[in-house]
């Protein structure tokens, strides 16, 4: 296995933006050995330099280099993944989904750590070393969901990063849930979860206090599920700031969903999103493609910080996920129409937490000496061809080990 001290050969590296007219039409790239030591990048030369050492060295043959991705909204724990086809049987409303989920989740429990490592090995493969993986804690499956998804971490250790969301689907205050999400939180969980205050839990000022209040007790971040749209979307978001703000939490809240921003006014939603930009909370989106249009270019272009989920790959919410975070990106290039060389190239930062390999001037700034060796070879000529075209990846490097492909 390719880890410890080594050379990568002919890596394809972007070195500048190439303009006409002042337009960015295209984008340089050279070919760069790159010696990986220690888990990270420790030197970087033109592929024509000599290299006296012994090391090892694998041949790129010219594939291009990016940083691995980020996943951060996933389901791990309850999936179908990995055993039958199954279909997501109707529910005319979200309690009757809940209500079907207390009936499957005994089932789950037998099967979802070697669920999730199934998971775990498909998100590698397209290009994913870290998670961000909601984990049930309800009244049915109590903490053993938790502790599944720990045990399955733990099987990829070394080859995947992960932090854990205790989740409360069924409601926070609804399924008095409240002690076992402090419990999961103190048993592994690194973020409080929730899901709509309002619709949900009945009583979104109480179930907004009490999450704080667990995460500002134990010291957690917070990641609530908010798909509320209208205006007991825009008052849950809303008062989330508030909160965030009096418990000085800015940079540890998250919002999954956050269905608000595609439901209400323009001048609503951009003076939510430039709130959010000044709290440092972020927005995870699965970049929906039905009714619900969300902005993320108005949200990032105020300074949210957008990132990008798979949810859940096959299970009783949905059966179209791949685990492929290239392909959400490139989705997300599709439908807000960021066709040319610049938009394309700069999209990358939404799976690779915020990792770009030329900044908007066109500067290079990754990779540089010292960073992290999580790393994606793929068939591509730059960032914004990988993109547009879904580029294969050839090979997944995690902290300077392979761990999936070859090179």
């Amino acid at each position: 296995m390719l880890n410890g001290a080594y050379w990568i050969l002919n890596a394809r590296l972007e070195t500048g933006y190439e303009y006409e007219r002042e337009q960015v039409v295209g984008t340089s790239t050279e070919l760069f050995h790159i010696r990986i030591q220690d888990g990270s990048i420790q030197e970087i030369v033109v592929h024509t330099a000599d290299l006296a050492d012994e090391l090892p060295k694998h041949d790129a043959k010219g594939l291009l280099l990016l940083p691995s991705f980020k996943d951060a909204h996933i389901h791990l724990d309850k999936t179908f993944y990995g055993g039958p086809w199954r279909a997501v049987r109707p529910a005319a409303t979200i309690f009757d989904r809940i209500e079907q989920e207390r009936q499957l989740l005994p089932g789950f429990i037998s099967v979802s750590q070697e669920r999730a490592e199934k998971l775990l090995a498909l998100l590698l493969s397209h290009g994913s070393t870290h998670v961000r993986a909601h984990v049930n804690i309800d009244p049915v499956s109590e903490l053993h969901l938790l502790e599944a998804t720990k045990a399955a971490l733990n099987t990829f250790d070394g080859k995947v990063t992960g932090e854990l969301v205790a989740f409360p689907q069924h409601g926070l205050l609804l399924s008095d849930s409240v002690a076992r999400v402090k419990e999961a939180v103190l048993n592994g969980a690194a973020f409080v979860g929730s899901v709509d205050p309002a619709t949900i839990d009945g009583d979104m000022e109480r179930s907004l206090q009490k999450t704080m209040e667990i995460a500002v007790e134990t010291g957690a971040g917070i990641d609530l599920h908010v798909h509320d749209t209208g205006a007991a979307g825009l008052a849950t978001l809303n008062r989330l700031a508030d909160l965030t703000e009096e418990a000085g939490w800015q940079g540890k809240v998250t919002v999954s969903h956050a269905f608000a921003f595609a439901t209400n006014s323009q001048e609503q939603v951009t003076g939510l999103a430039e709130r959010f930009g000044k709290l440092d909370i972020g927005v995870t989106s699965t970049v929906p493609i039905g009714k619900l249009h969300m902005p993320i270019p108005m949200m990032d272009s105020n300074g949210v910080r957008v990132e990008l989920g798979t949810d859940s790959v096959t299970d009783h919410w949905s059966p179209f996920g791949n685990g492929d975070n290239l392909e959400k990106v490139g989705r997300l290039a599709e439908l807000y129409g960021f066709s040319s060389e610049f938009k394309l190239s700069q999209s990358i930062k939404y799976i690779t937490r915020g990792i770009t390999p030329l900044d908007e001037k066109g500067k290079q700034v990754w990779p540089a000496i010292g960073d992290e060796a999580s790393l994606v070879l793929v068939q591509a000529s730059c960032t914004a061809e990988a993109v547009a075209r879904r580029a294969e990846r050839r090979a997944v490097i995690h902290k300077g080990t392979l761990v999936s492909g070859a090179i």
